[in-house]
């Protein structure tokens, strides 16, 4: 089948820049936006060998993805321990925790710049049997060069907010022919469902979201101890994945809930940690001393703001408060994160009204009073207040509303998979 002209059109222009790709990649790792010392994978040269037998692989975009590929790849491997794993990731922050969280038979790499030729090298030297895609992650060389090597492919946890399939109906054709690349597509919303049905008039499964069922990294027992005992006796609530347009409201409320417990702490834990010099600035400005996770600081008595700037920790600052804020909520645009972390890690969420993203969630969420939503400074105050007075929602009412919303996703998703890598022969055909 013809690729539409757009295609065609990002294929000769993506080849044309191949030759500055290695100038952009190093401009990228000067920012800390690539790893340095592993650029050649970006170029689709990898610098070890495929493993022998039947190699699967997966890729998601970032943290979140690559935690359910990770959970995808446990359950793979239990059910046959002669798989052998790929995992690619674009981000440096997901490669840490892939390092961390991978079995020994997965292995993990950074995706291919999707340039013709650094996707075709990747292919050739991987050869995978089954390609795994996590929520939206389309790269149009990297999907149509599997297509045309046969590689049968699936879209899993499919996920997409309302902006999101609207720009992706303006790109009908275009994005008709990147799905066709997929042997199986799961939704893990309704409103994927429907609007992928709409879009590429096929069947679209409606699996469930698979984050629900996804296992995070657990924070490491001996320093979440150490930590608890160096903040004993303080109230603490934290902010997980501010943006920028969210801190000031943040510390507004902090300000607010020192008026009554000047003890208090805040941990601070922006999405970006390269925010963390501009976060800092911010903070000293309205006042506030504090310490900065990046330099290896923890809190003193005059410390009133812990500064989270660093990567792949999340879990443990979800363990050590009991109120948590999911930003990426108090603003539009952004959609909200995924509150299922901090529900597993026993923490109380608190969130802003724009959760687009995640509003099959929240609604389970809402329907059994699992989350306490805010608009302000004075509400977010407030709702922490309401944590630390024990009058808040407990931890059964979010496994009630974890448990609604999953619809058995991982199942589903991993009896398509096995499917894909062993289809049923037709009738009459010989073994």
């Amino acid at each position: 089948m013809s690729l539409p002209a757009s295609l065609q059109v990002y294929r000769a222009l993506t080849g044309l820049a191949a030759p500055l790709l290695p100038v952009i990649l190093s401009r990228r790792a000067h920012a800390g936006k690539e790893d340095p010392t592993r650029r050649n994978e970006r170029l689709g040269r990898p610098a070890i060998k495929r493993p022998d037998g039947t190699l699967i692989w997966l890729h998601g975009a970032s943290v979140g993805e690559s935690l359910v590929l990770a959970t995808l790849v446990d359950k793979l491997a239990a059910r046959d321990p002669e798989l052998e794993f790929l995992v690619t990731t674009g981000t440096v922050t997901s490669a840490a925790l892939m390092a961390k969280r991978l079995p020994p038979q997965a292995k993990h790499q950074y995706v291919p710049v999707d340039t013709p030729g650094a996707v075709r090298r990747f292919l050739d030297h991987w050869q995978p049997d089954l390609g795994v895609f996590a929520e939206s992650e389309l790269w149009p060389n990297l999907l149509i060069e599997a297509g045309r090597r046969g590689i049968p492919m699936a879209l899993v946890n499919a996920r997409m907010n309302a902006a999101s399939l609207a720009g992706w109906r303006k790109r009908g054709d275009s994005v008709r022919s990147l799905l066709e690349s997929f042997d199986w597509i799961g939704a893990a919303d309704t409103r994927t469902r429907d609007g992928l049905e709409d879009l590429t008039g096929r069947e679209i499964i409606l699996a469930g979201n698979l984050k629900l069922e996804a296992r995070p990294l657990a924070p490491d027992a001996r320093e979440l101890s150490a930590l608890k005992v160096a903040l004993a006796g303080r109230p603490v609530w934290l902010a997980a994945s501010t943006h920028d347009g969210e801190d000031g409201l943040v510390l507004a409320a902090h300000a607010l809930l020192r008026k009554t417990h000047p003890g208090a702490l805040l941990i601070l834990a922006p999405r970006h940690p390269e925010r963390g010099d501009a976060l800092a600035g911010l903070v000293r400005q309205r006042g506030f001393h504090h310490a900065r996770r990046s330099k290896g600081e923890v809190p003193d008595g005059q410390d009133t703001v812990w500064l989270a700037d660093t990567l792949g920790e999340m879990g443990l600052w979800f363990a050590l408060a009991p109120a948590a804020l999911i930003a990426g909520s108090l603003k539009p645009g952004i959609g909200g994160h995924n509150p299922i972390e901090a529900s597993q890690a026993g923490a109380c969420v608190i969130s802003g009204p724009h959760v687009d993203s995640f509003d099959d969630l929240y609604t389970a969420y809402r329907r059994h009073g699992a989350v306490l939503e805010v608009e302000d400074a004075a509400g977010l105050a407030a709702a922490v207040e309401q944590v630390w007075q024990a009058k808040a929602p407990g931890k059964a009412s979010a496994e009630r509303a974890i448990n609604e919303a999953s619809g058995g996703a991982l199942e589903t998703t991993l009896s398509a998979l096995h499917a894909l890598l062993h289809p049923a022969r037709p009738e009459g055909e010989a073994a």
